[in-house]
């Protein structure tokens, strides 16, 4: 699977235990299984800061009771570059947004915006496909990565992304400035920064846990099932009880 591994998940050097709120906190009680969440990082450098912010992510998922994955895009094709979008990459993309129940985008800011790379991602996920919608009711915590002073053009436009995708987008988000201030050693120091990636990704994990039992219902929409009930007419010449005469 192109999941990238963690090779200290529970190493949290710049944690304070003392004031984060572990598994119970959150409310993930003993029959509730640990929130399925998908990480994009936005750059395939050596050295990627937004790829080791996700990783900061994903230890911090898991210290809350969620199951993070980390999505490599290392050799992930351009949209449209594939006839039919066959191949493996696009394939496992979309089969682990579909397993997701919540998602954190990070990209680097570049000349203003998210990176060409963050953006073919996004790119890659359908609003439908054969019957699944691979992020329609999901959750989305949104972060960038800069070189310079501190901006937020990378994750607001995130935000329009995840809107447009049919994302529950949360209201808390994170930005690092001068990235290459904030990490040694492919991890983040003790900081602001890094206090405001604990404060997103406990939000996330508690917006998780509150949403999923409720996506069906929350994301069942009568243009769609107009749609579907038409779709059903002209396939086999019955009406539906959604499309009544």
């Amino acid at each position: 699977m192109r999941v990238r591994e963690l090779p200290d998940p529970d190493h949290l050097p710049a944690l304070d235990r003392r004031y984060a709120l572990e598994r119970p906190a959150l409310g993930l009680g003993p029959e509730g299984h640990a929130p399925r969440i998908l990480l994009l990082y936005g750059s395939l450098r050596e050295t990627s800061y937004s790829r080791h912010a996700v990783e900061e992510a994903a230890r911090l998922l898991r210290f809350f009771g969620a199951e993070p994955r980390i999505f490599d895009p290392s050799d992930l094709p351009f949209p449209d570059q594939v006839k039919g979008d066959d191949h493996p990459a696009i394939h496992e993309l979309r089969e682990m947004s579909i397993w997701s129940e919540g998602q954190i985008w990070c990209s680097p800011e570049r000349h203003g915006q998210i990176s060409g790379l963050m953006k073919a991602q996004i790119d890659h996920l359908p609003l439908s496909m054969g019957g699944m919608r691979p992020t329609q009711g999901r959750t989305l915590a949104v972060m960038q990565v800069s070189g310079g002073s501190q901006s937020f053009n990378a994750v607001n436009t995130l935000r329009l992304l995840g809107r447009w995708m049919r994302m529950v987008t949360i209201p808390n988000q994170s930005s690092v400035a001068k990235a290459f201030t904030e990490f040694e050693d492919g991890r983040m120091k003790p900081s602001p920064y890094y206090d405001r990636i604990v404060d997103v990704v406990e939000e996330l994990v508690r917006f998780t846990v509150l949403l999923r039992p409720h996506v069906t219902q929350m994301t069942d929409r009568y243009s769609e099932r107009k749609e579907d009930a038409a779709k059903l007419e002209a396939r086999t010449g019955l009406r539906s009880i959604l499309h009544p005469s």
